[in-house]
């Protein structure tokens, strides 16, 4: 049947043009993106399991991050504690040196001036934070919680043993002094044969120097100062340490060795239990990344183009789109032969 008033022919063409064009945009689109899925109408149950898959990527990449910072703190804490168990075998060398009956007490006091400075490190190690947390308590273990996976319940516990060293370090107090006059000096003092300024509170405080009171009229001099001198001390603040273990003496040189010992074996444990620890989260870290690279492979195969279907999807789509452009145009001539039926 012969008509003009529908182009059948121009229809289907038309059609077939609209196809290959969308087919045409599609693979362009994927291939300038490198992506399968651009939006829901792609592939909606796809892209749905890929953004639940993101969010696991994505959650794991931020638990080997915690992962990470976890061994960084239990590396913290271990460092502190390297250092605190070298303070602990030097005071007990001294503790053993002082327990000799070779030395003499200023011997033995020198040695525990020594240790007063070395318990003062161990109340600062005691005290040592990561990142303001605390790292060490005295009375229970330090439980850390650390995230370690996507999911809420992904958490393991990282668990610092107990530091009690008090009983080594003592305590730490402040300890201040009123401004007044100064003891006596004496012979041996390292200020006897030097010389001091007078001051208006040396007045005030009536210190003696020179073996006389000052007066008003030596404010501004300088004097030598000797044995039986005193001068005006102002008010001074400093930190003190009462308790620990003590060598000033050879009989308590003797009872700090037990208690350094068992200062010793506490530092270990807390440094077992954070060694452990720190393997345990080597581990999270390579069984996330392990993880992590699986769920992303499987993430690309779900959304991310192949290239080489999508070149030929593309090449065969401007063919198409070629051909039925083409025919579109003979099928709107081909009524033209209606014209030689009216001749």
């Amino acid at each position: 049947m012969t008509v003009i008033g529908t182009n059948i022919g121009a229809l289907r063409a038309a059609n077939a043009s609209r196809t290959a064009n969308t087919s045409l945009t599609a693979s362009m689109e994927r291939l300038s993106t490198g992506k399968r899925i651009n939006s829901a109408k792609d592939d909606a149950a796809g892209l749905a399991i890929a953004t639940s898959m993101t969010s696991q990527i994505r959650g794991m990449n931020q638990a080997v991050r915690n992962a990470n910072d976890g061994m960084a703190l239990a590396q913290t804490a271990d460092g502190a504690l390297n250092e605190a168990s070298n303070i602990l075998q030097r005071v007990r060398e001294l503790a053993v040196q002082s327990a000799s009956g070779t030395y003499q007490d200023g011997d033995r006091d020198n040695m525990q001036i020594e240790v007063n400075e070395l318990k003062k490190q161990l109340i600062n190690i005691s005290a040592s934070e990561f990142n303001g947390v605390e790292l060490f308590s005295a009375t229970a273990d330090n439980n850390i919680e650390i995230q370690v996976g996507a999911g809420r319940n992904d958490q393991i516990t990282l668990s610092i043993s107990a530091l009690n060293l008090v009983t080594v370090s003592g305590t730490e107090a402040s300890a201040s002094a009123a401004a007044g006059l100064s003891t006596a000096l004496v012979a041996g003092d390292a200020l006897i044969g030097t010389t001091r300024r007078v001051t208006a509170e040396d007045v005030a405080y009536a210190a003696e120097m020179e073996g006389a009171a000052v007066t008003t009229a030596d404010i501004g001099t300088e004097k030598t100062l000797a044995v039986g001198d005193t001068f005006y001390v102002p008010e001074s603040s400093a930190t003190v340490v009462t308790g620990g273990v003590d060598v000033s003496d050879a009989a308590s040189a003797q009872a700090a060795l037990e208690t350094l010992d068992t200062a010793l074996q506490a530092v270990n444990e807390t440094r077992a239990s954070l060694g452990a620890g720190q393997s345990r989260l080597e581990s999270v870290v390579n069984t996330l990344t392990t993880n992590m690279t699986n769920l992303t492979d499987a993430r690309s195969r779900i959304e991310d183009a192949d290239f080489s279907a999508e070149t030929t999807a593309l090449a065969k789509a401007q063919i198409l789109s070629q051909a039925s452009t083409a025919m579109l145009a003979q099928a709107n001539q081909s009524q033209e032969g209606v014209l030689s039926l009216l001749r």
